[in-house]
């Protein structure tokens, strides 16, 4: 409250400061865009009925918010505060009534999934409502809490922006009613963003913002579109008692890839000190919060030298953040060219942050600063309600255009749950609907099939509406539906059969009073004796065929391995089994082994260097040295003849320099086993847990080449083979290094093949494969896709960055992906790093691997990306961290294309200051400034 307290008093400080400028003249305008470029501009409280309009000045076209929400009450702010030169989208607001607790939200739609876009919500309270009482209330982002709006009188207003990136096609912002006074809002501006801008910002969290700053500026010009083309608000910042200004007419380059793309307008001016002796300082409070009680920092300077210098001049600055280096060595700014300084891990821990611009000893002039970016980091972890349910469920609402609290999530936040429904809240899965009341509701028209979309309904209550038609037998595939109720309707036709046998087994109770219309034709309400005789006849007779059918089955398989066994020499020619699902017999044209040439390579059996579900594996050497690796089947394996024939055809048949080789098999008598290339080096996850006390841990690059060639590995298995294989038991206990340290993929025994290229999945009698591993649909619904391989390849990720076991216990057993999404939640990458790589890594790749992780790990198989996507964002990275050894420390020049030196990309946590006050304004009229959102006032 002491931070939003500052706030609210700077801004009423610059306020009537920037006001008094345009009295006495000054350039005041703000520059506005020609085409809305994917821009959305609402203008809240506009009635509906009213057409859009472009405002004269910037030329941005508002429309109504009525399309946007089906909540809140229109009003227009009192005439009082209403002044000519004032904005047209400030005269009305929206207010939402309701009490504590009461959630409203807009629904922002046709985006892209996936980019990044910076969201506005703007607030002036112009005592609209005549009680002459601000309000505080929430704002949420999609299911994660935004910030809190804290009005500090009735004619200031208050602008706050956030850059996030968007999951879907569409993000909701909700303005949450916290029992001190009624939510409202004036506008909301949407901009979409290249995705290579503001690296920081990822899917796990968003950034706020806490001050722009363009420096250098004194006539009270806020630049924005289209000198800014991403219509980003740069409020102008000068000292003049501190301060001397520096600019120029010629246009500042960015390098390319910029990552934070500042307009040349901006980078035009500058401030130096007026002691050339003295540093640039600045200086901002942490502001805690009951949400996030250590915010996390990242501040970005921006530099550009703007003079030709001579050749005897030299400006060069240290960087310091508390009074410790945040670069190692001096900066130096390139001449009409964008340069940043900036963290991408966000600072923590401090209550206040000073940072300093000092000159370097050989420097003969002094430090520069054109612009300034602080945001605070906002974790964007939330857990949405499950997709398809999410679709369902927003049908349902839009069919029968319910009302009540819809809006919003269904599930998330719990306490905000939309009423009348139950959810289920596993802790590795999406909640789920589980129940679903619209007794009395008002419903109307027919039953929509949406109903069935809700795969985890367990009770639906349509009781007391006025619903016509007949009943969808769809109802009936819903497995986990206990209790229909459909009493009191004006239903017709009969019940579908598949309700009825639900109801016959006990599995369904249902209700279906009072519909008069319902069962008039057709047999399914009250079944006829005779017909449930028939069916006892047929629920016997079945069963009595089938184990006929499977005696007679037994009998021959019995004849057919007998004789088989018969046929069965010391030496096999070949293995004609029966063919297993997705793959045709063939011969193997490699190296035929008895058991007694086993025992003999293996000097009996004398060294294990491994043990899995099939057996142990033994180290052996054939007759010209060559090492290999011996795996024998146990007799008490789980695993049998089947699971011996798949690994050992699909190894015959498959070929990749990423997936363990087979030199040859055995099955001799009830002996079988296969022999492949030995890997010296063992399982990766022997290395990332310190197995052997001797082995040195994998460095960042060493652990990022072996990712890449096991995702090699797999990409050949779902891309280069036909048909298409998914491996199924991806770990890394499964990922084998050789003495180069290449890894290669093995253990092929659960390995399933589709039934062609064009299969999208494919069912599967039983879920197999490791707990911790295992992809939740898989694990649900037994259908088995290549996206089963990419999410425990996305485990397997993490625990290369962590170098933590799949299954944690923290203290509960916890899974890697919910351990690493929450400690990424607070937005330092290093909570999660594996410490015993003791920070030699390249901070923007570690990220870029953790984000594709979690992506991997996505509940939803269709948002998970392929190991082609994988493939290529391994590459990606191990490019960044070739070049984490050659670039510039902390910052980035016109020469370094974009990526830093040593410190990494991003160098470790920095920030910075502005004391700046930037409490949001924006008033969109000559004579009318806007200044942006929070921080402290400029000293």
């Amino acid at each position: 409250m002491e931070g939003q307290r500052r706030r609210a008093m700077a801004a009423r400080w610059l306020w009537p400061l920037l006001l008094g400028i345009a009295g006495l003249g000054g350039v005041l305008q703000v520059h506005g865009q020609v085409d809305n470029l994917g821009f959305i501009n609402l203008d809240c409280g506009l009635p509906e009925s009213a057409a859009g309009y472009v405002d004269s000045v910037t030329k941005l076209r508002f429309t109504s918010d009525a399309g946007f929400i089906d909540a809140g009450t229109n009003y227009n702010m009192s005439s009082e505060y209403i002044t000519p030169t004032m904005g047209r989208s400030w005269h009305n607001v929206r207010s939402f009534g309701g009490g504590a607790g009461t959630r409203s939200c807009y629904t922002l739609r046709s985006l892209v999934a996936g980019l990044k876009y910076l969201i506005r919500a703007k607030f002036w309270y112009g005592n609209y409502d005549g009680l002459d009482r601000a309000p505080v209330f929430d704002l949420h982002i999609g299911v994660n809490y935004w910030t809190t709006v804290n009005i500090s009188n009735a004619n200031t207003p208050v602008i706050y922006e956030v850059i996030a990136v968007v999951p879907g096609e569409s993000v909701q912002v909700c303005l949450v009613n916290t029992g001190s006074g009624t939510p409202f809002i004036s506008a909301l501006d949407l901009r979409p963003l290249k995705n290579g801008l503001y690296p920081m910002a990822n899917a796990t969290q968003g950034l706020v913002l806490h001050t722009r700053a363009n420096f250098g500026r004194d006539d009270g010009v806020i630049l924005r579109y289209p000198d800014d083309p991403h219509d980003r608000f740069w409020i102008p910042q000068s000292k003049r008692a501190e301060w001397l200004e520096v600019s120029t007419a010629k246009k500042v380059q960015n390098i390319d890839d910029d990552s934070f793309d500042a307009p040349s307008a901006v980078m035009q001016t500058a401030i130096t000190p007026v002691n050339s002796s003295s540093p640039v300082v600045f200086s901002w409070d942490a502001e805690p919060s009951a949400s996030n009680p250590d915010p996390g920092y990242v501040c970005i300077l921006h530099f550009s030298e703007l003079q030709p210098l001579p050749v005897s001049a030299v400006r060069q600055f240290y960087v310091t953040l508390n009074g410790q280096l945040w670069l190692g060595k001096g900066f130096t700014p390139q001449y009409l060219y964008t340069n940043a300084v900036f963290n991408s891990i966000p600072n923590h821990g401090y209550h206040q942050y000073n940072v300093s611009l000092n000159a370097t000893g050989n420097s003969t002039l002094p430090p520069i600063l054109n612009a300034l970016e602080i945001f605070s980091v906002l974790p964007t972890t939330g857990i949405t309600t499950a997709t398809q349910d999410v679709s369902a469920i927003a049908a349902i609402r839009g069919k029968y255009q319910v009302k009540k609290n819809w809006m919003g999530d269904p599930c998330v936040p719990k306490n905000f749950a939309w009423k009348g429904l139950g959810c289920s809240y596993a802790v590795s899965s999406p909640p789920t609907v589980t129940g679903l009341n619209l007794s009395s509701s008002g419903l109307s028209g027919n039953l929509s099939s949406s109903f069935a979309g809700l795969k985890g309904l367990q009770y639906l209550d349509l009781s007391r509406n006025n619903l016509t038609g007949s009943i969808p037998d769809t109802l009936s595939q819903l497995s986990s539906l206990t209790l229909l109720d459909l009493t009191d309707n004006q239903l017709s036709g009969s019940i579908p059969p598949g309700l009825v046998k639900r109801t016959q087994d006990g599995s369904l109770t249902l209700r279906y009073g009072n519909n008069p219309n319902l069962c008039s034709s057709g047999d399914y309400c009250q079944p006829p004796k005779k017909k449930r005789s028939s069916m006892v006849a047929v629920y016997v007779v079945v069963p009595v065929v089938a184990v006929l059918v499977i005696l007679l089955l037994s009998v021959l398989l019995i004849c057919m391995r007998r004789r088989r066994q018969g046929r069965t020499s010391d030496n096999i020619k070949r293995l004609d089994e029966a063919n297993i699902k997705g793959h045709n017999s063939l011969r193997f044209d490699n190296r035929r082994f008895t058991y007694s040439e086993l025992v003999a390579i293996t000097n009996g059996f004398e060294r294990v260097i491994g043990k899995g579900g099939f057996g142990k594996v033994y180290h052996g050497s054939l007759e010209d040295s060559t090492q290999v690796a011996v795996k024998l089947r146990s007799e008490s394996s789980d695993q049998g003849e089947q699971e011996f024939l798949a690994e050992a055809q699909t190894l015959a048949k498959i070929h990749h320099k990423n997936l363990v080789s087979l030199i040859g098999y055995c099955k001799d008598m009830k002996y079988m086993a296969l022999v492949y290339e030995y890997m010296s080096e063992g399982a990766l996850d022997e290395h990332l847990r310190g197995k052997d006390n001797t082995m040195k841990t994998l460095t960042w690059r060493q652990r990022l080449r072996i990712a890449l060639e096991s995702a090699q590995g797999l990409e050949y298995l779902h891309k280069g083979c036909n048909p298409p294989l998914v491996h199924r038991d991806v770990k890394t206990s499964n990922i084998l290094l050789n003495a180069n340290l290449e890894a290669k993929i093995a253990d092929f025994g659960l390995l399933k093949a589709f039934n062609s290229n064009n299969d999208t999945h494919v069912s599967t009698a039983r879920v197999v494969g490791t707990l911790g591993y295992l992809d939740p649909e898989y694990h649900a619904t037994f259908q088995l896709t290549n996206k089963s391989d990419v999410f425990s390849f996305g485990v397997v990720l993490l625990e290369i960055v962590t170098g933590q076991r799949h299954i944690l216990n923290d203290p509960e057993p916890t899974s890697i992906v919910q351990w690493v999404r929450q400690r990424l939640a607070r937005g330092n990458i290093e909570d999660v790093v594996d410490a015993r790589m003791r920070g030699d890594h390249d901070v923007n790749s570690v990220w870029k691997i953790a984000d594709t992780a979690l992506k991997c790990t996505a509940q939803k198989p269709g948002e998970r990306p392929t190991m082609t996507d994988v493939v290529a964002v391994l590459h990606e990275c191990l490019e960044l961290e070739a070049a984490h050894d050659n670039v510039n420390a902390g910052f980035y020049t016109p020469g370094s294309g974009g990526i830093m030196n040593d410190y990494g990309r991003y160098d470790t946590g920095m920030s910075t200051d502005l004391s700046q006050s930037s409490t949001a304004y924006e008033q969109e009229h000559l004579g009318s400034v806007s200044i942006l959102s929070t921080g402290p006032a400029v000293r």
